[in-house]
This record gives C-alpha cells, sequence and structure tokens, in this order.
C-alpha cells in the first residue's frame, strides 16, 4: 500500500536542509582552503625572503625554488607568477589577524578529518562569519590589481554584499564606480564608503558622475534617440539596476500624464527600497533645458502628491544628459527640489582622468 506523501513531509524538509546546507558548506570549504592556502604560502615566503642578507635577490631565489618543488611535487598551479600573486596577496591583506585565519584552516582541517557527515552541518554555516576573507581566489586576484587601498576596500565590500562575480567585479571597476561615487560626495562620506561601502542614506548617495551605459552597446558619435538609448537600456535592465546601485527596483516604462489635454511621457519609473522613495528617471540626447527641468518637476510633484503612501520619502528626479548644465539646474530649480541632471556617457571613463579629477578635488577641500 503506498502511503501519503504528506506523512513524509518533515522528512523530505530536514533531508533537503541537510543537502543544501552541506554543498553550500562544501562550496565554502574548498574556496576558503584555497584562499587561506595562498596567504600562508604568501607567508611562509615573506618569512623566508627575511632571513636573506640581500632581500631582493634572495627573494628571486625563494619564488622559483619552491615553484620548481612545489610544481613537482603536485604539478600546475605553483608558477613562478602564481606564487609571486599569493606572496603579494600576503602583503596587502596581512594584516587581517593571523590567528583567525590559523583557526580557520585548523577547523577546516578538522571537518576534512571528522568527515561531512559526522560534523555539525548548523556548524558549518556558522563558522564561515569567522573566516576574514569572503570571496574566492579569482576575486582577490583582481582586487589585487588595484593599488589604492580605500578603493581595494571599497570594491571587496561591494561584492561581498552585492554577491558579485568575478564579471561584475572586473566591470564595476573598469567602469569606475568608486571614483564616479566619489566625485558625488563630500570628503567625509568618501571615507566611510571606503570602509562600508556605497549603501544609500540619502538622495545624493545615489549619484554618480556620470553614469556609464556602455551596456546598451550604442555608439556614442552616431545620432540616436532618446527611445533608441530608452529601449537599448530597458533591453539591458539588469545591467541597468546594477549601474543605478544599491535597492533599485524596476516598476514601469513610459509612464503617461494628461493634463490639460496635453499629453507626456515619462521614460523610467524605479524604486529605491533603502531610501523608500521613487526615483523617476527621463534621458535627455540633445542639451538640457528649462523645458526640460520644469517637466521633470511636474512629474516629482505629481508623485509626491498624489503617489507617495505614509511612511515614503520625497520623489527624486533625475535627468539623464548627454551634457550636463550645472548653471541651469541651479537658477531653474529651488535648491530643495531633489531634481539632479547628470552626465551619462556610452563608453567607460578614462579611469587616469577621475583619478586625477578626484585627487584634485580631495587636494581642495584640505584647504
Amino acid at each position: 500500500m503506498i502511503r501519503d506523501m504528506n506523512e513524509f513531509t518533515v522528512l523530505f524538509e530536514k533531508s533537503r536542509a541537510l543537502v543544501k546546507n552541506a554543498r553550500n558548506a562544501m562550496g565554502f570549504m574548498m574556496n576558503s582552503v584555497t584562499v587561506y592556502t595562498s596567504f600562508l604560502l604568501g607567508k611562509y615566503m615573506v618569512e623566508e625572503e627575511q632571513q636573506g642578507d640581500e632581500r631582493a635577490q634572495y627573494g628571486a631565489k625563494v619564488l622559483d625554488s619552491l615553484s620548481r618543488f612545489l610544481t613537482g611535487e603536485f604539478g600546475r598551479g605553483f608558477s613562478r607568477s602564481n606564487l609571486a600573486g599569493m606572496r603579494k596577496f600576503y602583503i596587502m591583506y596581512r594584516g587581517r589577524d593571523p590567528e583567525i585565519v590559523q583557526s580557520g584552516i585548523g577547523q577546516l582541517s578538522a571537518m576534512q578529518e571528522n568527515g561531512i557527515v559526522q560534523s555539525p552541518i548548523g556548524q558549518l554555516t556558522v563558522d564561515q562569519e569567522r573566516f576574514p576573507f569572503k570571496l574566492s581566489w579569482t576575486h582577490y586576484q583582481v582586487l589585487m590589481t588595484i593599488d589604492d587601498a580605500d578603493e581595494r576596500s571599497f570594491y571587496e565590500t561591494e561584492a561581498i554584499r552585492g554577491v558579485w562575480s568575478v564579471k561584475t567585479l572586473k566591470r564595476q571597476f573598469h567602469s569606475s564606480l568608486y571614483e564616479r561615487l566619489a566625485l558625488s560626495r563630500d570628503k567625509h562620506d568618501v571615507m566611510a564608503m571606503a570602509a562600508q561601502g556605497a549603501r544609500p542614506y540619502r538622495p545624493e548617495d545615489i549619484l554618480k558622475s556620470p553614469y556609464v551605459l556602455e551596456f546598451a552597446g550604442l555608439d556614442d558619435k552616431s545620432s540616436y534617440h532618446e527611445s533608441d538609448l530608452e529601449f537599448a537600456v530597458l533591453n539591458k535592465l539588469q545591467d541597468f539596476l546594477l549601474e543605478m546601485g544599491k535597492g533599485f527596483l524596476f516598476e514601469k516604462r513610459q509612464r503617461r500624464f494628461t493634463f490639460n489635454e496635453k499629453t507626456f511621457y515619462l521614460d523610467l519609473v524605479l524604486y529605491n527600497r533603502y531610501l523608500r522613495c521613487y526615483v523617476l528617471i527621463d534621458f535627455k540626447v540633445d542639451e538640457l533645458t528649462h523645458q526640460d527641468l520644469g517637466q521633470m518637476q511636474m512629474y516629482v510633484n505629481y508623485y509626491d502628491r498624489c503617489e507617495l503612501i505614509e511612511g515614503e520619502n520625497p520623489t527624486i528626479g533625475i535627468l539623464m544628459c548627454k551634457q550636463s548644465d550645472e548653471a541651469l539646474v541651479e537658477l531653474t530649480l529651488p535648491r530643495d527640489s531633489n531634481i539632479y541632471a547628470k552626465e551619462y556617457k556610452l563608453y567607460l571613463p578614462d579611469k587616469k582622468l577621475l583619478k586625477a579629477k578626484l585627487q584634485e578635488w580631495i587636494d581642495e577641500s584640505d584647504h
């Protein structure tokens, strides 16, 4: 006689949770062992080098000798360049508590010896919080190309919180996310952003200078209409929301407004769950005019008066322009308008130029 499947509900749920946690734990363990092994190999090399009299020459000798030995023992994966990367990793991150790293390796070794079935699955997941490195070795190889410690810390924090793939991390770095966010903030906020990431707390926190829409695939030199840009962005909506920042949700495109028998269309309506407010976006491929600003003010006023519910914050309006005009914005709109005109680019910006601009801005703020 076939028993009612409902009788096995508890068994099914417990079994699914066990297998899911075990797989997650095993994936985390494999990644952690790789990262920690790289960290400790780097540490061993640095400690060995410090015993040499001529450190530069002795360091090269250590790399060459260890590479030959480990390659002979274990095969591929221990080339001179790979070992040099591990050495660099330790030097960049040796500020992390070495005792935690050592204890993490010890715990992982104990788990491997005892076997996953005999180890409490709950403990495997809790232990993850103790490990000082949350990303994969490939992520850290990308991060090690970033010389500035604050910028490197920012991208590591964002990658962890956003669960970025390596591809996303590379895209955000090459699009100069750090510099673009920093140029929209004051110096104190830049320092906080480097340590804590870029979660928005105020309307200004979602702004970038400029926005980068290279994923839309439009040639910046060719002629195109606002509808072309809107369509290209919506075709890559996930990329666009990633570019906008944390907490954005898509609500509507081509929002229709009719006033006195005149019809207007707003390009995009987004919502930010951290700021608890609507974010209205209009694309402008021609020169920004005071009529554009007045029209956005009309959209914002409508949402503030007709759409907001209790607990929500005032609406934000963003005009994404090919070329912004800060003087026009300042003269046209009241200071508390919550409306911004920001430039967009259809190509990755010149990172060196943005870095120089950011440094110039920081130097000016010191005086």
